[in-house]
């Protein structure tokens, strides 16, 4: 078994992947990348006076770590830099690098195992039914001072996966060889240990 491994877990906003992802990671030593905080880490430097393509290109991981990466204003922004090119040559150059580090790495998004990491050792596909991910995105939103009603929420659900998975570049969608672990009646124990089971499996036959 070589020094690095590489694990690539794609799916749909609300579905669990993160935390998945956080607790694969966890089990096997494994460093962790949330690859959607990479665009908003970006977004915050050009907020903060760089330019979008300097801002990728010098991005670091302490960057990842900053304040205020979950603020509205850092999301509009990281919304305008996804959409340049150099942007995103710069910041796959980056997860690629983090993807090969030594000792293995967890990567969690949406395209990790078909466009950043197509030969990944392990990829799973982690989802769940839109009308389960907007309930939990609804109780999440009731910690907030958030009013959007249970129907409002399950459409924005819907409006994202139609983006997500109709955009010409790297639309989201399970690799061929990615096992899909559907969330909708699993328990976050349960989803975790299917995860890990997955990734044991690719790391006994590597």
């Amino acid at each position: 078994m070589g020094c690095s491994f590489t694990v690539a877990i794609d799916g749909p906003a609300a579905a669990g992947k993160g935390t998945v992802s956080r607790a694969v990671a966890a089990h096997f030593g494994f460093a962790y990348l949330d690859t959607g905080l990479l665009y908003r880490a970006v977004g915050a430097k050009v907020i903060g006076g760089m330019g979008p393509c300097e801002a990728a290109r010098t991005l670091a991981r302490e960057d990842l770590e900053a304040e205020g990466l979950r603020s509205s204003a850092v999301a509009q922004e990281a919304s305008k830099v996804a959409v340049i090119g150099a942007v995103r040559d710069a910041l796959t150059a980056f997860q690629r690098d983090f993807a090969t580090q030594e000792g293995g790495a967890v990567l969690d998004g949406r395209d990790i195992g078909t466009v950043i990491c197509p030969n990944a050792d392990a990829k799973l596909f982690v989802t769940a039914s839109a009308e389960v991910r907007a309930k939990r995105r609804h109780a999440e939103m009731q910690h907030s001072d958030s009013s959007e009603s249970l129907a409002q929420v399950l459409a924005d659900v819907r409006a994202r996966d139609a983006r997500d998975m109709q955009r010409a570049e790297a639309p989201l969608r399970p690799a061929q060889d990615a096992l899909l672990i559907d969330t909708s009646n699993l328990s976050i124990d349960e989803a975790v240990s299917a995860a890990i089971g997955a990734v044991n499996a690719k790391r006994t036959k590597t």
